[in-house]
């Protein structure tokens, strides 16, 4: 992850039309949804698992916060030994691996031992989301790479709220480990095919790395006050994001009397996400990034407390609001990464991934004890002050007018 170039003489990028760039493009997309399905395949049967396992909210929660924070943890290490070993390989291992370890969640004794696994399994997949925009990055052609990772990250999107979904709707006619089962044998086929489909790398160089100077580089973002700003943000506003739909399902049972299949149906807010982002692109060309992520912070805050209002209508549009409003900040933020970051970008942006993660593993598990100590009203009322952290912040970022604005 130096600043070293690749040689001249490598191969060219591929190029959209070409067979190539199509099995690629393919790939990365079925990469996004096979990985980020099974990393957050428990989230929606949370109320279940309290039951089923005899648990209380705040244990459930760790089995999703286990798998984001091991990501959290091994995504700069990671994204590391691919410079080392090469891109395909260690996204080909991830993949199947911790794909393959999600057939076995369902065969777990009790919480501890899926907690367990689950982490296992964050530690795997860290890998996927560490490279694979790298791998695009290196053997696509720069002037056709805007699809290509645009499938990726939608892939994401998808793969995020079909983990989702998916097992909610099975709860409907069976328990929680026939549709984990089910969700993470699809994943396992996916990730099957993704290794299929990939194209051998052709660009990529090793490269020579050392701990010291990776440290040095890591060291030098956080000694920046405005990428040590976008990293707060990351932190701070994953972990109330992944808090809140920890627990709806909580609040949509016991408030509204909702099935968990319909309880899942809300995870289908994701796809205001995949919207806000897109236009949040557009929009900061027009306007400015700073002012864009201010907007998204101020709109997320806003849209927490009306789920604080005890009407399923209100909740509805406040989770709406909420969800996209904070795609549209965190899709500016890291777009911000990079242009502040003049060398070492990488690590700048794995920097980035790893406190977003870290705060869905940290917040997330502490939101917990709140939720079981002070309910609702107490649970949003505290993720609201945590979150004012992230407006002042992306404020005060658009008054300095930071680089990347």
């Amino acid at each position: 992850m130096s600043a070293t170039e690749l040689p001249d003489d490598r191969p060219a990028g591929l190029r959209r039309g070409e067979p190539a760039y199509k099995r690629a493009a393919t790939a990365m997309l079925i990469a996004g949804l096979a990985v980020f399905a099974t990393m957050y395949a428990t989230q929606a049967m949370l109320p279940v698992l309290t039951g089923e396992l005899n648990i209380s909210p705040t244990t459930a929660a760790l089995t999703v916060s286990a798998t984001t924070g091991a990501v959290a943890l091994f995504i700069v290490p990671t994204s590391i030994l691919s410079e080392k070993l090469g891109r395909s390989p260690v996204l080909i291992a991830c993949a199947l691996g911790a794909t393959l370890l999600g057939l076995i969640l369902p065969l777990a004794p009790n919480a501890e031992w899926l907690i367990a696994l689950r982490f296992v399994q964050g530690i795997i997949a860290a890998g996927v989301p560490a490279v694979a925009m790298a791998w695009l990055s290196e053997e696509l052609h720069q002037d056709d790479l805007g699809r290509a990772m645009g499938l990726y990250v939608a892939g994401t999107t998808v793969g995020g709220l079909s983990g989702r979904l998916l097992p909610a709707g099975l709860l409907e006619v069976t328990d929680w480990r026939p549709a984990l089962f089910a969700l993470t044998a699809l994943t396992f086929v996916g990730a099957i095919v993704m290794t299929i489909l990939l194209p051998k790398q052709r660009r990529f160089r090793p490269k020579r790395i050392s701990f010291s100077s990776e440290a040095r580089a890591v060291l030098s973002h956080w000694r920046h006050p405005h990428l040590a700003a976008l990293f707060s943000i990351a932190f701070v506003g994953m972990g109330v994001f992944v808090s809140v739909y920890n627990f709806i399902g909580f609040r949509m049972i016991d408030a509204f009397d909702l099935s968990p299949g319909l309880v899942g149906l809300v995870f289908l807010m994701y796809l205001s996400g995949t919207w806000s982002s897109a236009r949040a692109g557009a929009l900061s060309d027009k306007y400015g990034r700073g002012l864009i992520m201010s907007a998204g912070a101020v709109f997320m805050w806003c849209g927490l407390w009306l789920l604080a209002i005890p009407n399923l209508v209100l909740t509805l549009v406040g989770l709406l609001i909420f969800t996209a409003s904070f795609f549209a900040m965190h899709s500016t933020a890291s777009g911000r990464i990079g242009v502040i970051a003049t060398q070492h970008r990488a690590e700048a942006s794995s920097m980035y991934l790893m406190c977003y993660y870290l705060g869905s593993s940290v917040i997330g598990g502490i939101a917990g004890l709140v939720f079981t100590a002070f309910h609702w009203p107490g649970f949003i009322t505290t993720a609201a002050v945590v979150l004012l952290v992230v407006v002042g912040t992306a404020i005060a970022l658009q008054v300095q007018r930071s680089p990347g604005h």
